[in-house]
């Protein structure tokens, strides 16, 4: 058993999948680890999320020390720019693979269209 900020998981892999899983998160990570992004940017390049959805997997991940939120408030409007840190930049090789796999199964799951 793994304890961590107070949730425990019975297996390094659940920590894993506790931190990453979800449907938008592991999406939110493959975007920034191209590479930062304002707000608006992500909802842009993930348009199927609701704006409350993405505000509060953003805040999971920014607490769990993977997404770092930066704001700049040297000149109006205000700028807020999401960024991995180095803990959330350790997924790098794990998103990579995660989507390698997805392009695998679309090939190996699709249905031939017929005309």
């Amino acid at each position: 058993m793994y304890n961590i900020n107070g949730k425990t998981y019975p297996c390094c892999t659940s920590v894993t999948m506790g931190i990453i899983g979800g449907k938008w998160k592991s999406v939110i990570l493959f975007h920034l680890n191209e590479e930062p992004l304002r707000y608006n940017e992500l909802r842009k390049k993930i348009p199927a999320v609701t704006e409350r959805t993405l505000s509060l997997q953003l805040k999971q991940l920014e607490d769990d020390g993977v997404v770092k939120r930066k704001v700049y408030t040297s000149k109006p409007p205000l700028k807020v720019v999401y960024s991995l840190t180095t803990f959330g930049k350790s997924l790098g090789p794990l998103l990579t693979a995660i989507a390698d796999w997805g392009d695998y199964a679309v090939t190996q799951l699709s249905v031939p269209t017929t005309n």
